[in-house]
């Protein structure tokens, strides 16, 4: 597995489509801010939109691009044009598993899915806090439309059918769409220093995945930067210009979301997960997860369900 798929593994992001839009002529509908851990998401299947952000800014949308707001921000929904004067009223359909809102009953200008991505805040929003406030791929240039409607349309019937096993599809088919968005944004030129551009880069992506191949041994930055095959000062400049931070902070934060991966989908006991991810005491395992995470390795494990 290559070191960008572990990470977003690690980093556990679920999805699901909220609605479907048909929209027609002029309008403009309003998304409030949404609490942290939530990302919303709008694709476009055809046409095209405009969204408008809080500082002002517009993005212009096609037919095949997504708009993901990591941090979940308010914005504004609007025709490419951009005016709303006499809009037309909305109606909402939810006869089916994924609703349908409406502003005409004859030509569809814009055919817009729209839903949502989770992840856990803190720490484990290693890729979401690697995005911008908001995210505009283009999913039409990175695989074609045949791809994206392919997606879509399973999308759509999973969630029709709510067949056995339905909801575990949807997830994946959520996941791979978001797994398309970061790749596009990977790809661009103009990626600021962060985790994603860390993984970008051939020789340091290969040292950031031999940390998370085997997060319990005793890393250095002379281990690393041979595993990058590169010298101990070269690894070191240039970790920092494109991480933004030092590898062993990297280290750590892997380390402690590998952790709460153990501790919500095993059974293991608190010190045998401390040992697993590279601390040999359990006191010094628990200050860093609950300085990382928010609450003990006890409390994070009971908080999601689960009995040490």
């Amino acid at each position: 597995m290559d070191a960008l798929s572990r990470v977003l593994e690690l980093s556990d992001v679920k999805g699901a489509p909220d609605l479907r839009c048909l929209l027609s002529g002029q309008f403009a509908i309003h998304h409030d801010l949404v609490p942290a851990g939530e990302a919303p998401y709008h694709l476009v299947l055809s046409g095209r939109a405009q969204v408008q952000v809080p500082d002002g800014t517009v993005v212009q949308l096609q037919e095949g691009d997504l708009l993901l707001l990591p941090r979940g921000s308010a914005h504004v929904m609007r025709n490419a044009q951009g005016a709303c004067k006499g809009a037309g009223a909305m109606t909402m359909d939810d006869s089916d598993a994924l609703p349908v809102r409406s502003n005409t009953g004859g030509d569809i200008e814009l055919d817009l899915l729209c839903g949502r991505f989770t992840y856990a805040p803190g720490s484990a929003d290693m890729v979401m806090a690697a995005l911008p406030d908001v995210l505009h791929v283009s999913l039409a240039d990175h695989g074609g439309m045949d791809i994206v409607r392919a997606l879509v349309a399973m999308l759509r019937t999973e969630v029709a059918a709510m067949a056995p096993g339905a909801a575990a599809v949807v997830t994946a088919l959520s996941q791979a769409l978001f797994v398309l968005a970061v790749r596009a944004y990977t790809q661009r030129a103009d990626v600021p220093a962060s985790l994603l551009l860390l993984l970008a880069d051939a020789r340091l992506g290969s040292a950031v995945l031999a940390m998370l191949r085997h997060p319990e041994q005793a890393w250095t930055v002379e281990s690393l930067a041979e595993s990058a095959a590169m010298s101990r000062a070269s690894f070191a400049r240039h970790f920092a210009a494109k991480g933004n931070s030092s590898p062993w902070e990297l280290l750590t934060i892997l380390r402690m979301r590998m952790a709460s991966n153990l501790l919500l989908h095993g059974k293991l006991p608190v010190g045998e997960v401390a040992e697993r991810v590279g601390y040999r005491s359990e006191a010094a395992f628990g200050k860093v997860f609950a300085r990382q995470m928010g609450q003990t390795p006890a409390a994070y494990r009971r908080a999601h369900g689960q009995a040490i």
